[in-house]
């Protein structure tokens, strides 16, 4: 049975929290954030850790090149002390423009094994008290020797990696605990790519498939006019559509022609026809959109083929006032079922 997140936006630092409130006291079993150039993904956890009390509160992601892996192990420990052992440390680089431009790296090759090498040695630190990390990597050098007796860690912290194209999905299969899937992954793209990726990896350091948990924002928009959602869910599809990243994930779902027409209009800055070039059958495959109804029912297409479901709303072209909106809906809409055993927890918490 898979489970259901919501990831949590907001124009200013209190309305996120709020959200993640509204999607912690509904019910739902994570609250998901991210980072860009205009938010901090570790600030937003700390926030939302201080007014949710028992979902899982995870990052999608966090920029794993812009922090040494000190301060990502270090930021992570003390950002789950503060929920109480709830964080998921969801890691990703971003893409390779993004690594250069944005967080000045020189080298971005090889990002799958950037990522890889980030990961085994978070973990190394949070295990200092086994003695000194020593570490010559391609990507990282450390030699990190306590001056005093460290403490074990409190718990394992789980971490996803992000995942797109086969290769970084291999990763989460290689070293993570998760996967964090982008909005455009398609359940064909899951079963064919995704899935066989994991268990790629797993098998190349022996570890069972099973283990990693499959997770991936769908982009959601309930209206009561079903073509203002649709309409919504295509501008998102055509803003990541325009990033020739996410070709793979085209292909595979047979939206090749629609991804070159949406990339030469982005490259006029024709927004109208980028959105244009969004067909009813990529919305209806790339998105869940419509009335509530509609929505509801739409989103079991993904029940078993993700474990965990994280519901994502639109936000190119809309305003700030409909994004909350949107999310107030979804939260009211498609929260899942409260459990007795839930129930008894919060009249004792």
């Amino acid at each position: 049975m898979s489970s259901y997140g919501v990831s949590v936006l907001g124009a200013d630092l209190e309305t996120l929290v709020a959200t993640a409130e509204a999607a912690d006291a509904a019910g739902f079993e994570a609250a998901w954030t991210s980072e860009f150039y205009t938010r901090s993904g570790s600030v937003s956890l700390a926030a939302m850790a201080g007014r949710t009390r028992r979902c899982r509160l995870g990052s999608s992601i966090l920029y794993g090149v812009g922090r040494s892996p000190l301060v990502l192990a270090t930021e992570a420990q003390d950002l789950d002390e503060i929920a109480g052992g709830r964080i998921v440390l969801g890691l990703g680089n971003g893409t390779r423009r993004m690594m250069s431009d944005w967080h000045g790296i020189a080298d971005t090759s090889a990002p799958a094994l950037r990522m890889e090498e980030l990961v085994g040695l978070i973990r190394k630190i949070w295990n200092l008290h086994q003695g000194p990390v020593r570490h010559e990597g391609r990507f990282y050098r450390m030699n990190l020797v306590p001056t005093g007796a460290v403490e074990p860690p409190r718990r394992a912290i789980p971490i996803v990696t992000a995942g797109v194209r086969p290769r970084m999905c291999e990763v989460a299969g290689r070293v993570g605990d998760g996967i964090a899937g982008h909005p455009l992954l398609t359940t064909n793209y899951v079963e064919e790519i995704v899935r066989p990726a994991i268990a790629k990896g797993a098998a190349h350091t022996g570890r069972d498939p099973r283990d990693v948990e499959v997770i991936s924002m769908v982009i959601c928009a309930i209206h009561d006019d079903p073509e203002i959602a649709r309409r919504e869910a295509a501008q998102q599809i055509a803003f990541y559509s325009s990033v020739k990243t996410y070709d793979t994930v085209l292909d595979v779902s047979g939206f090749a022609k629609q991804g070159e027409a949406i990339r030469e209009a982005f490259a006029r800055r024709d927004l109208p026809a980028m959105f244009a070039a969004v067909t009813d059958d990529m919305i209806d495959t790339m998105a869940v959109a419509g009335t509530a109804q509609m929505v509801k029912h739409g989103l079991k297409r993904y029940e078993g083929v993700l474990d965990h479901i994280v519901l994502y709303s639109p936000s190119i072209g809309l305003s700030p006032e409909r994004v909350q909106q949107n999310l107030h809906s979804l939260i009211h809409e498609c929260a899942p079922p409260v459990s007795n055993s839930s129930a008894k927890r919060g009249d004792h918490d």
